[in-house]
């Protein structure tokens, strides 16, 4: 059986939490725990009603969305999905675990597509064993014009840097990143992904071959054929690390 979601609405404009209680009605598995009109009153009804999905504005006064989600404690911690005017947040809402992310006015088919990723994520965590804390981002966020695309980070192959901006390497395509590669450095799990040079971070997963060029450099050969120049150095540590 499907979970049920206990939804709290967050907004701080009545029309909009109103419009928003009226399309849930027609959103069957769908129960309304409590609507709140600011980022305070919304952490104290998650107290008390303990929702396990938010509805939730992200620019209100005082205190955000994302000041509202960072300020959530204990666990389970509800799902969430952010409900705006603004398309610019949607990277950011997707790389702190947002479930969806909505722009108003809310079309009542784009409700329920984000209502059943927000159901089959909760009966995942039902389902699943408590896990132990990630070793790295569950989603790497890559753009293709102004589509946002969510790439497993083992399908990455490399990021490279190219003038001002930053490439995302997959086997099935290139995608544009909004990190910096220092950025993308501090966030990636060391033992899987390297910084070969200045311009690129190699995933070492998809090493296939590595060959000597000379007594100081070698050549590392990716999954898709991409080739990289290494000192012997680099090509030492990747090694071990490895294990090859």
């Amino acid at each position: 059986m499907s979970p049920t979601l206990h939804t709290l609405i967050v907004d701080d404009e009545p029309i909009a939490r109103q419009i928003l209680r009226e399309l849930l009605q027609d959103c069957p598995g769908v129960h309304l725990a409590g609507e709140a009109g600011s980022g305070p009153e919304a952490l104290s009804l998650i107290d008390t009603l303990h929702p396990n999905l938010l509805l939730l504005d992200l620019h209100m006064p005082g205190l955000d969305g994302f000041a509202v989600a960072r300020s959530l404690r204990g666990a389970p911690l509800p799902l969430i999905i952010y409900v705006t005017a603004f398309e610019k947040h949607a990277l950011q809402a997707f790389e702190t675990g947002a479930v969806d992310y909505l722009l108003k006015p809310v079309r009542h088919e784009r409700l329920l597509a984000a209502l059943d990723k927000a159901r089959q994520r909760l009966a995942g965590i039902r389902s699943a064993p408590t896990p132990a804390a990630p070793a790295e981002p569950r989603r790497i966020v890559g753009r293709i014009g102004s589509d946002l695309h969510l790439l497993d980070p083992g399908d990455v192959i490399a990021f490279q840097a190219e003038a001002d901006s930053v490439r995302i390497v997959t086997a099935s395509g290139r995608y544009l990143a909004e990190h910096s590669l220092r950025a993308l450095e501090q966030r990636l799990p060391a033992h899987r992904f390297r910084r070969i040079h200045r311009g690129t971070i190699i995933n070492t997963d998809h090493i296939r071959k590595i060959s000597p060029l000379s007594s100081k450099r070698w050549l590392l050969r990716m999954s898709n054929g991409l080739e990289a120049v290494v000192s012997k150095r680099m090509a030492g540590v990747i090694r071990e690390a490895t294990r090859w």
